[in-house]
């Protein structure tokens, strides 16, 4: 042996040294993101950090799975509503699977509130739709527990150019055409009709149409803005007589999620774990979106989306499918809209908004 080469013993101390490290930076990496910082948290956004759905330990669903077993699950969700593609690429790219669940889809279209009252009912074990809109039957107290947010922007307050319509404050006395009267798109350009100093009960008039015959409202000048949902604004919007007045993601509400993942009271007390491992599969397939938003703009076209895969493509950019907030900063968002909401009269003015946002989420990552 020479005299510079390093004893045995040592070498093998040293290689020793190098695989404890590798293992303990394997194990590093295999911890969620934020768990150091909060071991009660499997996994939260933070801006720039990959995205890792998955908890510090298998749960007991992706551990049935190993097996083959799969858990049954029914997601109610509204299949013409892009802003729900999570779902559909969870299930087509085996994310679900994954996770332990074999999801069946229930299809509420056109509307949440069915939607929401399915889930209440345990017609359905869980769903996604819009806070805007669930957020009012759960104050009348729905068994229904919002577990993660999923996005923002997909709303959206189009206006007849003829009609000189150039922002919110310019809406006073005219008239916006809407599918009903507790859509999400009246609650929320309601909020910013009021921020602009609209009264948005009594200086503007919310007639309702069919949804899909929105933008001919507009055209025979029976109103002069709509306000509704991709991707239908989307493709109106291609008409050079309309113009995009705001958005949800307008101004203060550039990072608010709009749509939430809501799962069934019962399932959150009695089968907690399938509750987590249901989240985590949208939120991954919502990280999917984000990252690839062709193929699943590709993916939602085959469950009956409207428009061309380039123009859904398109709207799931618009949209910050990076935004899926949970714990304290999802429960943030849903007091804020409830203040907003209390103050347009959807909801109670005696309305405690921070409990009322304690009591309505479900921390089913930890």
């Amino acid at each position: 042996m020479s005299e510079t080469e390093p004893h045995p013993s040592s070498r093998d101390a040293a290689l020793s040294r190098r695989r404890l490290l590798r293992a303990g930076m394997s194990a590093a990496a295999a911890l969620p993101f934020g768990f150091a910082a909060s071991a009660g948290r499997a996994w939260g956004p933070g801006p720039g950090a990959p995205f890792d759905p998955g908890p510090l330990c298998a749960p007991a669903a992706a551990t049935e799975a190993a097996t083959g077993a799969l858990r049954p699950i029914k997601l109610a969700w509204n299949a013409t509503a892009i802003c729900t593609a999570a779902a559909p690429v969870a299930k087509e790219r085996g994310i679900f699977a994954r996770h332990g669940l074999d999801v069946e889809f229930v299809n509420f279209g056109g509307s949440t509130e069915a939607l929401l009252e399915a889930i209440a009912t345990g017609k359905a074990d869980a769903g996604i739709g819009m806070a805007l809109r669930w957020l009012k039957p759960m104050e009348q107290g729905f068994d229904v527990k919002i577990t993660a947010g999923l996005h923002g922007g997909c709303l959206r307050l189009l206006a007849a150019k003829a009609a000189n319509i150039t922002d919110i404050a310019s809406l006073k006395g005219k008239t916006i055409a809407i599918s009903d009267q507790a859509s999400p798109a009246k609650n929320f350009f309601g909020l910013l009709l009021s921020d602009a100093g609209v009264d948005p009960e009594r200086e503007v008039e919310w007639r309702q149409y069919p949804a899909d015959l929105l933008n001919l409202a507009v055209e025979k000048g029976e109103a002069q803005a709509l306000a509704d949902a991709d991707p239908r604004t989307w493709i109106w919007l291609k008409d050079p007589r309309l113009t995009e007045v705001a958005t949800n993601l307008t101004g203060i509400y550039a990072t608010r999620s709009c749509c939430v993942v809501a799962v069934r009271g019962s399932l959150v007390r009695n089968d907690r774990a399938v509750a987590g491992a249901l989240t985590r599969a949208v939120l991954e397939g919502g990280h999917r979106v984000q990252t690839d938003p062709a193929d699943a703009a590709a993916i939602f076209a085959n469950y009956g989306g409207k428009g061309s895969v380039e123009d859904l493509a398109a709207m799931l950019r618009s949209q910050t499918h990076q935004h899926r907030p949970v714990g304290a900063d999802l429960k943030r968002e849903i007091a804020l809209y409830g203040d907003e909401l209390k103050r347009v009269n959807v909801l109670r003015k005696t309305t405690d908004t921070a409990k009322f946002a304690e009591r309505v989420y479900a921390d089913v990552l930890s």
